[in-house]
């Protein structure tokens, strides 16, 4: 059997865990909001036809934040049609999608539907054909007490106190050529629209904190010369940059998913020495925090690829067909909803908490994550149920357990390489050396005498022995040992069948003067969970 090694050490800390790391995104495709979050016709859709069984779902499970309306959609969204009675609001089209928007779904709804899922809203505003003017209107409205146009006519739309959103996205991948508005051949020009935005909305509200885009992707070619000149004329205004970036692997490299973690350290290593080399040109002392505020990583069939562009994508975007058509959709028909099927649900878990790590051993830069498939992680649901997936159990495990201050793991253990491959002209990966098959992240919580690690067995095929040294952890004591994995190939959870993928305690672990030894299963969640004795 395969051997691995986790050493931990109180005093080698990374940084303070954020509250908000573990949040979700929303946008109106799929079954994000038709469907699942909207439906009138749903048995349990509330006033609003918002579904209160999702809703409620979430606020079961402690969704800290969401971040929406979007998101593409977003860059062509006129906000100020969408509120006020459902009969006089205004339906547009949407170019981001090629769909109808009704705008049944509007910001009082987006803003509403968030307060009763009982997490914090992070509003996006349209910086793509939206001006200055529009997000600051946006922030009084939502924001300011009363007095002023905007500010009383939310409470004549029945929300007597502002919405005291905290957290405000400018504009959403500001440098993709599929985004409607995209200053993709001008970052320095929206770094200070940006600026100026950032700086017009605390005028509003000075209690708020700004995100500003960076590459939203780093397979594109600009990247990361755009992210320096964007970021260079908004950095005294802004809080955050935001970094999106999806990760995806091909059917017959399942292997391939679970290397991804390499891309996403990648990534966020070159915009954390991006913003510390801005911050000594710039001779400031303010240093700049991070929004992984979209992300995901699946499996994807590989589709028409040409090599070697180098990032330069630009004729995926523009092919303009005449024949395509605008889809009208209707919440209680899923016929209409794009929803990719679920491969293998276990393996999809794997892919999303292989992220989270990243993000936990991120923790003193990354304040802010946002998983794409968040929402649907905390509550599955098709047309008429909603229920607990696999990927539920790590997810809200980490949500729970994973406070504090975020502690160095040093592993040992076997690694694999990943050759390089190819989904599409975009997603074109030069492969991966060195994957570690053992992929940990640990939370030291002295508040509550709590330590948790984190541990994913990343090897496919095989079990591994593992042991934990936490010698150095005197008066701590092993507490429990829990484990999730798939006992038989397809095994998903459904609703009717909602047990098949749970965590389960693990007897036979036992600790050993400081040393935990355990068996993880192939391909395998795992969480290790110490208290402190009482003194």
């Amino acid at each position: 059997m395969k051997k691995a090694r986790l050493t931990l050490h109180p005093d080698y800390r990374i940084g303070d865990i954020s509250p908000r790391l573990f949040g979700a995104f929303l946008e109106p495709i799929g079954s994000m909001v038709n469907g699942s979050m909207y439906n009138p016709k749903h048995p349990s859709a509330d006033e609003q036809g918002l579904r209160a069984d999702f809703y409620r779902a979430l606020a079961e499970a402690g969704l800290p934040c969401v971040r929406l309306p979007g998101g593409n959609f977003v860059s062509g969204w006129q906000w100020k049609d969408s509120i006020g009675p459902r009969a006089a609001r205004k339906a547009h089209l949407d170019p981001a999608w090629f769909q109808y928007i009704p705008n049944d779904v509007g910001h009082d709804e987006y803003l509403q539907w968030a307060e009763k899922a009982g997490t914090e809203a992070i509003y996006t505003v349209n910086l793509g054909t939206g001006s200055v003017q529009d997000a600051m209107d946006c922030v009084e409205y939502t924001n300011f007490a009363g007095g002023t146009w905007w500010s009383d006519l939310r409470r004549k739309h029945g929300h007597e106190r502002p919405y005291d959103v905290k957290t405000w996205c400018l504009g959403n991948e500001m440098d993709g050529p599929w985004q409607i508005g995209s200053w993709e051949r001008d970052p320095h020009g929206y770094g200070v629209r940006a600026h100026e935005a950032s700086k017009a909305m605390k005028w509003i509200d000075p209690r708020i904190e700004t995100i500003a885009c960076v590459s939203s992707s780093p397979f594109l070619s600009h990247y990361p010369d755009w992210d320096m000149q964007a970021l260079e004329a908004c950095y005294d205004s802004v809080d955050y940059i935001s970094l999106h970036h999806y990760h995806s692997a091909p059917p017959d490299m399942p292997e391939a998913l679970l290397a991804g973690y390499l891309a996403f350290e990648d990534y966020i290593r070159t915009e954390i020495a991006l913003c510390d080399y801005l911050r000594a040109k710039l001779r400031t002392t303010r240093t700049m925090l991070l929004a992984l505020d979209e992300y995901g990583s699946m499996i994807r069939p590989r589709g028409e690829t040409h090599l070697g562009l180098g990032g330069r994508q630009n004729d995926m975007f523009f092919k303009f067909d005449p024949n395509r058509t605008y889809v009208r959709h209707d919440p209680n028909d899923w016929s209409t909803l794009r929803n990719p099927p679920m491969n293998d649900e276990m393996l999809s878990a794997l892919g999303t908490a292989s992220t989270m790590l990243v993000l936990l051993r991120h923790a003193d830069r990354i304040k802010i994550g946002c998983a794409t498939g968040g929402l649907h992680c905390l509550c599955r649901t098709d047309r008429d149920h909603a229920w607990k997936g696999a990927a539920y159990h790590p997810f809200t495990q980490m949500i729970n357990w994973a406070r504090g201050v975020s502690l160095l793991c040093k592993v040992e253990c076997e690694q694999y390489d990943v050759p390089g491959y190819a989904i599409d002209d975009m997603n074109q990966y030069r492969g991966f050396s060195d994957v570690d098959t053992v992929q940990a992240a640990a939370a030291l919580n002295e508040e509550n005498g709590k330590l948790t690690v984190f541990v994913i067995n990343a090897d496919l095929n095989s079990p591994q022995q593992f042991t934990l040294d936490v010698r150095a952890f005197e008066g701590w004591r092993f507490a429990e040992h829990i484990e999730m994995h798939a006992h038989a190939p397809g095994d998903e959870n459904t609703w009717a069948r909602q047990d098949a993928l749970v965590p389960r305690s693990v007897p036979r672990t036992r600790p050993d003067g400081g040393q935990v030894s355990a068996k993880l299963e192939k391909a395998s969640w795992n969480v290790f969970r110490f208290r402190r004795d009482a003194e």
